[in-house]
């Protein structure tokens, strides 16, 4: 083409153009490519007359042909340059709006994050710790399922001490320096519901709000609820309606809607189970671990028997409530979001909806991909026995840390470490928990057998058991049924020879009366009675060493022999039915009474 460099033929046929021809652009460049001739030759470098034509003087080769060949090559150089420019800005110019355009994309991205922190911030601001009430109680509501704040900080939005009494009892204060809601600016009315939406207690997932409130001049929680979240109302207000009137079950108010949200008005409580255990400042007093999880099974107990499974137990969904008048708490299950009503006398419950739950709280044959049978009431037994532990050891769970967590629930690898020590109290713990978070879910105990467990027996009905079983096999022969599953495995609960291991005056009055068996656990047993029934005639340093009735009596058997609880209680369990028993033993289908 014609932007190439013109060859040196063409320059130095200008130079040797002969005169008569006539001198033309199209003679010296032509248009096609043309055939070798003479002059090709003529002109070739090793061509030998060359010299000949260089030496011919007259000739002078015409300058304005040769300055034409030279702007040629001109013009195509600067046609590529212009062409190269134009192609740089044009590439610079969308190169620019692209760096435009992500800029601006940034920019609305760098508005929207900030303005989801300031959000974030704003919430965290409503979140601060604030006023405590006087009693060192925290006042402000758990909601179930949602994430919480600390103790400290429940009580943000609680009113003064003198507020708080009232507060416990669920009616708003008389105090006219407490605004009523009617007259406060930002307060929301719906139906006989309303509440401060700045006034959040928690939050959870798909936009699940909970706010401090008032149903009929009673403090409440006002769930709110989010228009896709509006078929699960229903069913969470029924099963509420249901199962309400139990003390350890939630207490249910009343349901209202608007254009936007429904709004479910349930019981305010002070604390969650997690704060209980985990906040060293929490005042326990009026509620003992123990007793804690008594009620919290006394709860589940009462929901099975309407059929209802409940599904997600875990510490943030048991709550502790406000003071009442005597300053007692008691603890209530929360959160029925995901409960499942039991039809038609069925004991099991589908996955087809997905799987309900709380990773690390979910029993194994609900995460199981092709499980033996439909999951039952035993879910809730697994996630409970958990919580038994959790609150035993202070906030440890069974399974480990929350990264292996659900992968230990599916191999049953578990660790209990903080109830290994050969203790009566860890021992029955112990018992009572492996039997929860048993991998086989029909091994598991009903929520009716765990209620009547050792674990929640007081030292009275202890020794009162220890009687009713001496007084019940006192006439049975040695080699009956009952007295040999008594005395079955006996070395290990009488340590060889118990009398080796009593206190040295308890030895030598026990020689006055009769003589007793060291390696029988039925000789351990009557003496034990015996003693009880002739406590007071007993000598001052026998009475001493046994301490008072019934706790230091019971402590002073059990801290020597703490195998014998446990041993006795399934070794009598064949007298499960009779009257005698009744107490000790759950009856019924489920129980060990049959």
């Amino acid at each position: 083409g014609h932007h190439e460099l013109p060859p040196v033929v063409h320059t130095t046929m200008l130079r040797a153009f002969p005169e008569n021809l006539r001198k033309t652009t199209e003679t010296i460049i032509p248009r096609a490519p043309r055939a070798r001739t003479v002059f090709d030759d003529f002109l070739a470098p090793s061509s030998p007359e060359e010299p000949a034509v260089r030496s011919e003087g007259p000739f002078q080769p015409d300058p304005a042909p040769r300055e034409q060949a030279e702007v040629y090559p001109e013009t195509g150089t600067w046609d590529l340059v212009m062409a190269g420019v134009g192609t740089a800005l044009l590439g610079g110019g969308v190169l620019f709006l692209l760096l435009t355009k992500l800029q601006k994309q940034h920019a609305v991205q760098q508005q929207q994050l900030e303005k989801q922190i300031q959000l974030l911030q704003q919430q965290q601001e409503m979140l601060l710790p604030g006023r405590v009430s006087g009693e060192g109680v925290p006042a402000e509501p758990a909601e179930p399922g949602l994430r919480r704040r600390s103790a400290s900080q429940l009580s943000q939005s609680s009113s003064p001490s003198a507020h708080l009494k009232d507060s416990a009892n669920g009616m708003v204060s008389p105090d006219p320096a407490v605004p009523a809601a009617a007259e406060e600016p930002d307060v929301i009315v719906v139906g006989k519901v309303s509440f401060n939406p700045k006034d959040v207690l928690g939050h959870g997932a798909g936009g699940t709000f909970v706010f401090r409130g008032q149903f009929d001049g009673r403090n409440v929680a006002v769930k709110r609820l989010l228009p896709e979240c509006f078929h699960l109302v229903d069913r969470e207000v029924q099963l509420l309606r249901e199962s309400d009137e139990h003390p350890h079950v939630v207490r249910y108010f009343c349901t209202e809607k608007d254009k936007q949200f429904h709004y479910i008005a349930i019981e305010l409580c002070s604390a969650t189970l997690q704060e209980y255990v985990e906040s060293p400042g929490f005042d326990r007093r009026s509620l003992d671990p123990v007793s804690l999880l008594r009620q919290t099974m006394s709860g589940l107990a009462h929901l099975h028997s309407l059929s209802i499974v409940h599904r997600d137990l875990k510490p943030c969904n048991i709550l502790i409530s406000v003071p009442n008048r005597h300053g007692q708490i008691r603890a209530v299950i929360s959160d029925f979001g995901l409960c499942k009503k039991l039809q038609g006398g069925r004991q099991s419950f589908s996955l087809r909806s997905g799987i309900p739950g709380t990773e690390g709280w979910i029993a194994p044959e609900v995460l199981q991909e092709a499980p033996k049978e439909n999951p039952t009431c035993a879910v809730d037994i697994f996630s409970a026995g958990c919580i038994f532990y959790y609150v035993v050891s202070g906030g440890q769970h069974p399974f480990g840390d929350s990264l292996r967590r659900q992968a230990n629930i599916l191999s049953g690898s578990y660790q209990l470490s903080c109830l290994q020590e050969e203790v009566h109290d860890k021992l029955v713990a112990r018992e009572l928990i492996v039997a929860m978070i048993n991998p086989e879910p029909q091994h598991r105990p009903s929520a009716s057998v765990v209620l009547v467990h050792p674990f929640f027996w007081s030292q009275e009905k202890q020794l009162q058991f220890f009687q009713d079983v001496s007084d019940r096999i006192e006439k049975e022969p040695a080699e009956g049924p009952i007295v040999s599953a008594l005395e079955a495995g006996g070395r290990s609960v009488v340590r060889t020879n118990w009398r080796m291991h009593i206190s040295l005056p308890l030895q030598t009055d026990l020689r006055k009366f009769r003589t007793y068996k060291g390696a029988s656990v039925r000789d351990l047993l009557r003496a034990m009675r015996n003693k009880k029934h002739h406590y007071h005639e007993l000598p001052a340093d026998v009475r001493a060493a046994l301490g008072s009735v019934p706790d230091g009596f019971v402590q002073y058997f059990t801290s020597r022999f703490p195998r014998l609880l446990l041993h006795t209680h399934g070794a009598m369990r064949v007298c499960a039915h009779e009257r005698l028993f009744h107490s000790y033993y759950c009856q019924g289908p489920e129980g060990d009474g049959k």
